[in-house]
């Protein structure tokens, strides 16, 4: 690509926080048309910063899903939302995503307004989110309150799920982006390898198919990722849980459980990588596992 050209082509970074499901990951999978972040009914479903590449005519963005802000309480939490927190730096833009539907006011959405307060956004962007479950007449007090609470530039009405409002916000966000190189070629995905990748999707089904059985403190380690000569892929994967009788129920009577969590798995990997996968999962029990440093730094978050 000669210069003159390069020149013409824009390049930046947006970050889109909000507090937990506000709708961060599924407005990310609904602008890059393909699922990329994992989305569950679970609060703080995304725990590591996310890199979603959206490349169109002569822009790219690096949109940064981010783990839901709220106070945390407990050494991975912390690490989760100081996460969300860096994905500001060096962003040319920053998105906040309200879950508009929400009937009382939330406590964790006017904490991060006020963090906004203190931190310099070079673009600080509004969405509500689902917006197709609220009347006109509600929404327009809403966006006055948020007028009066942060220095927004533009707010938009969306809906992540079906799409609603989002052409609107994507022009908004290319129209932002500053003159540059491309970061990265205009057919990637994602900065991440897909052996993370298909640790979360494993991941996923956990939350899907557990419900509540199991508490949120469960991991997915990948430990081997072998190319096959017939295109196909091996996948070895550790689930981490805390207790024996956690085990148990990812184990499920008769090994019946992890069989339907594998076999979910192994059929989104094949469709997103487009190869055949085998997979093999192996269930851990660790107490500490959230202690140690090796799954912090695998996941791109700090340990404090």
């Amino acid at each position: 690509m000669t210069q003159s050209l390069i020149s013409q082509t824009k390049a930046g970074f947006v970050a889109i926080l909000g507090a937990p499901n506000a709708g961060k990951s599924t407005l990310l999978n609904q602008i890059l048309g393909e699922k990329l972040s994992i989305v569950t009914h679970k609060a703080q479903t995304t725990r590591m910063r996310v890199l979603g590449l959206y490349t169109e005519g002569d822009t790219q963005i690096g949109l940064i899903d981010t783990p839901g802000i709220f106070r945390p309480k407990v050494r991975m939490e912390k690490a989760m939302v100081k996460a969300a927190w860096d994905s500001m730096e060096g962003a040319d833009a920053i998105l906040l995503i309200v879950d508009a539907s929400s009937r009382q006011p939330d406590p964790r959405v006017e904490d991060i307004l006020q963090e906004l307060g203190k931190r310099h956004c070079k673009h600080l962007l509004l969405a509500f989110n689902k917006t197709d479950q609220m009347k006109v007449e509600k929404l327009l007090p809403l966006v006055q309150s948020f007028k009066e609470k942060a220095p927004f530039e533009e707010i938009f009405m969306i809906s992540a799920l079906t799409g609603d409002g989002v052409d609107a916000l994507k022009k908004h966000l290319e129209s932002l982006m500053p003159e540059g190189p491309w970061p990265y070629p205009g057919d990637q995905l994602t900065d991440l390898p897909e052996r993370l990748l298909a640790a979360e999707i494993t991941r996923e089904q956990i939350l899907l198919q557990l419900h509540e059985e199991l508490p949120y403190a469960a991991a997915v380690i990948p430990e081997a990722w072998e190319e096959r000569k017939d295109g196909s892929a091996m996948v070895r994967q550790r689930i981490l849980v805390q207790r024996p009788n956690h085990r148990a129920i990812v184990l499920g009577k008769n090994g019946t459980r992890i069989k339907e969590i594998g076999q979910a798995a192994r059929l989104e990997m094949t469709e997103q990588f487009g190869r055949p996968i085998h997979l093999f999962l192996d269930v851990k029990a660790d107490e500490r596992w959230q202690e140690r440093n090796e799954y912090y730094n695998l996941f791109g978050l700090d340990l404090l």
